[in-house]
């Protein structure tokens, strides 16, 4: 693939929290919920960074939806493309427990939307996060010092951002596993 949209490299750049995430969440989520109804298994949920009030983040919202097969993800692109999703091609993304769209508007990513399978450890995992740092400030602090290092250090490569999270990631959800120290 020679071309790639300026929005697929785009930087990576967390901003300070801004209160307007959460609801710009819960209104893109009733929309898809209404859009993707013949696939989906549970509402679409807001997950990611911008689900967390309080927590630095780039600017993009992240939304799963929960249906039962990986491959309605053509179709669900078709019906979302008009709204300026496009989905992200499986061998691209290298995430073979999701099917991933973007959303842009005005060129930039503006939201994600992960298509997962209803049941999958990765719905759960992905809501279990979201609430621990809902429930603890000291977490949602320290994520957001990692966040912010992390952009610093890998402004321009997303995957090197994402994968540097990982560790931090898996200590809090083994922690919701086990419960507080």
């Amino acid at each position: 693939m020679g071309f790639w949209p300026v929005w697929a490299t785009e930087q990576v750049h967390v901003q300070s929290p801004q209160e307007a995430w959460q609801r710009r969440g819960e209104r893109l989520c009733m929309q898809l919920d209404v859009a993707l109804a013949p696939w989906l298994e549970s509402p679409v949920a807001h997950v990611g960074s911008t689900a967390v009030p309080g927590l630095a983040a780039k600017p993009i919202l992240d939304v799963q939806a929960a249906v039962l097969d990986l491959g309605c993800a053509e179709l669900i692109a078709r019906v979302l493309a008009p709204a300026g999703w496009h989905l992200v091609p499986a061998e691209l993304d290298a995430r073979p427990y999701r099917r991933f769209l973007v959303l842009v508007v005005d060129g930039h990513r503006a939201a994600h939307l992960h298509l997962l399978l209803a049941g999958s450890a990765r719905w759960s995992e992905q809501l279990a996060f979201r609430d621990q740092l809902r429930a603890d400030p000291t977490l949602v602090r320290r994520y957001a010092e990692l966040k912010q290092a992390l952009a610093a250090e890998h402004a321009d490569d997303r995957e090197a951002y994402t994968a540097e999270k990982a560790d931090f990631i898996r200590d809090v959800l083994q922690r919701s596993s086990t419960g507080p120290e």
